[in-house]
């Protein structure tokens, strides 16, 4: 017989990027007294690895639970970035309500839209916390109006749309249902989450069913599958049958070892949980997101979103550059592969392929965001290898071309607005929309390809001198929309292995930008700088003033180099051509040509011509 759990609340935060809801959970976890009073808490407790600290971005889901009163409160924290949109469907599936955090200046955004939106789909209730109201900009009463706007333009029903709204300042750690009131501490969302959200509904004596929602890896046990018990009750040394709603061939029969629950940021080992515990169980080889765990008399499998599709593919390959090897620990193709593949355990928009060549790999994912994180992680520990100029993966719909695109949304100060149309037009950008909001901002909507957006990023952020916004979201499949003209500028190439010296760059910069600075070691074939006249230009930067009996001491210090510059990992990825390759290592990113050998570069263009 079904009966509800009362002592549990499953809820999932959801929220845009940067509108702070991993600080949220900091203080859920801090006022539910899960941290001894004199224990030291890092801000953002849940962005565990340091790109995500850095970037102050969450990309993988994480876990956490809370008690308050007698209540366990498992919570989500979910990423806002579209990259990693497929996390967030998968994530739905495990509670039974969100908290949807918006902030009190910005409003409801892109990023919004598209969570709540899921959420909606799964008929989830939602209370909306409106966030950082200590801004001295914050607008609470229009953002509450903006934010029922959008639950009725995503046609909300009626139950949904009488949510309950809570006021936070999430860095104050202060909570009220009143927004003229700053509260002292988080009780009224603790109240509010006992109160508004269901209690999960289930028999614990129900043949089990467990779908596995997220997946995490560990060194030592392998992988652990974590998700929700739908029904039923799941005990260690249970003998239990994997299946899946997407691969009816799945059938493996296994024991389970070990379960854990999560109490605050442990993973506390447990003999059993019953129906609406999230759990995590390790020990079962194979184990893959979307697979549920199910009693061996009754192997039925719990319907799943299908994961989205990978838009945009580049290929990793073994770093072949005379300086191979001297700055990685991780150098080989069994190295490479072994990391690429291992990465597919727990990140599930990813798709790796093994190439003709066994050097190199085809990797594929949902967005330029997402593959230069992994290029970044892999880099920090210890990888060294290279990459090629990302493409966009094209489908075919009855003969015709079809490309990826994406929903740009775009705030930035009245004066950047013509730079931004201007250059998005170029990159065959269509304004859908435009509206301006107070304190000067214009908000614009484009459609655009995703090969557009490429290495767009930084490109915006000087044209805007840094005070725009930008986001997108990947918005389904259009027919090619014609070709983008492409980087104007042409590479100036190394012409011989060496160190760079004051002399040889000095005379280098008038054909150009230069990247490297004099002591910087460089081979042939190595990109340089950047040559505005569109053309690839040799360039000797090792090379040395004759010297003569007539020199003075201090003629060399008069040649005054420009400071070089200096290219992020998404700068170098736009800036590549097909006929470059980026060299990536734990110290350098370095620019070359394929074919490093100017006699046979020239050959190999001639022959294509």
């Amino acid at each position: 017989m079904s009966q509800q759990r009362n002592d549990i609340r499953n809820i999932a935060i959801i929220a845009h990027v940067d509108h702070g809801k991993t600080t949220l959970v900091d203080e859920l976890l801090k006022q539910s007294g899960i941290f001894r009073a004199n224990q030291e808490v890092k801000d953002r407790v849940m962005d565990s690895n340091d790109l995500e600290r850095e970037r102050g971005i969450t990309i993988l889901s994480k876990n956490t639970a809370v008690y308050y009163k007698d209540v366990k409160i498992n919570i989500v924290d979910t990423p806002g970035h579209a990259d990693f949109g497929g996390e967030v469907e998968r994530v739905l599936k495990m509670v039974n309500g969100v908290i949807l955090v918006v902030d009190a200046f910005e409003g409801p955004m892109p990023q919004t839209k598209f969570v709540l939106k899921k959420a909606l789909d799964l008929e989830l209730p939602v209370i909306v916390c409106i966030n950082k109201i200590d801004r001295p900009e914050a607008r609470p009463e229009e953002v509450i109006d903006e934010v029922l706007e959008l639950f009725i333009e995503l046609e909300a029903d009626e139950s949904q749309l009488d949510c309950p709204f809570v006021f936070a300042s999430a860095k104050n750690g202060t909570a009220s249902l009143d927004n003229s009131v700053q509260g002292e501490n988080m009780q009224a969302l603790f109240e509010t989450i006992v109160e508004y959200i269901p209690a999960p509904v289930g028999s614990p004596d129900d043949p089990l069913q467990l779908l596995i929602s997220t997946i995490d890896y560990n060194e030592y046990v392998g992988r652990i599958g974590i998700g929700k018990v739908e029904r039923g009750t799941i005990k260690v040394n249970q003998e239990v049958v994997i299946v899946n709603a997407l691969d009816e061939s799945k059938n493996q029969k296994v024991k389970i070892t070990k379960i854990y629950q999560f109490e605050g940021l442990q993973r506390v080992p447990v003999e059993s949980a019953s129906v609406g515990d999230i759990v995590a169980v390790s020990g079962i080889e194979g184990i893959h997101i979307g697979d549920t765990v199910c009693d061996v008399q009754y192997p039925e499998p719990v319907p799943f979103v299908k994961i989205s599709e990978p838009t945009l593919a580049m290929t990793f390959s073994v770093n072949d550059s005379p300086f191979a090897g001297q700055e990685g620990k991780f150098v080989t193709s069994r190295n490479l592969r072994d990391r690429l593949f291992k990465e597919l355990q727990t990140d599930v928009s990813l798709r790796v392929e093994e190439t003709d060549s066994t050097d190199s790999f085809k990797v594929s994912g949902r967005g330029e965001l997402h593959l230069s994180i992994l290029i970044e992680t892999m880099r920090r520990e210890g990888y060294e290898f290279q990459v090629s100029k990302p493409e966009v993966l094209y489908k075919d719909v009855d003969g015709k071309r079809y490309e990826p695109m994406e929903k740009a949304t775009i705030d930035v100060p009245e004066e950047f607005v013509g730079a931004v149309m201007e250059k998005l037009g170029r990159r065959k950008g269509e304004l859908i929309n435009m509206t301006s909001s107070k304190g000067g901002y214009t908000r614009l909507e484009f459609s655009i390809p995703s090969r557009g957006l490429i290495g767009y990023r930084s490109e915006f952020l000087t044209d805007t001198k840094g005070n725009g916004i930008l986001n997108t979201i990947f918005d389904g499949y259009a027919p090619y929309k014609g070709d983008i003209e492409r980087r104007t500028q042409g590479s100036l190439i190394a012409f011989e292995s060496g160190e760079a010296v004051t002399y040889g760059l000095y005379n280098a910069q008038e054909r150009g930008v230069l990247f490297i600075q004099p002591g910087t070691k460089v081979y042939e074939g190595m990109v340089v700088g950047q040559n505005p006249k569109g053309e690839d230009i040799e360039v000797n930067v090792c090379k040395k003033k004759h010297v003569t009996n007539m020199r003075s001491s201090t003629a060399d210090e008069a040649l005054r180099l420009s400071p070089p510059k200096i290219m992020s990992l998404e700068e170098c990825l736009e800036f590549i051509e097909d006929d470059e390759l980026l060299e990536v290592t734990p110290l350098s990113l370095r620019i070359r040509k394929r074919i490093l050998n100017s006699g046979e570069r020239q050959r190999a263009k001639r022959r294509k011509q």
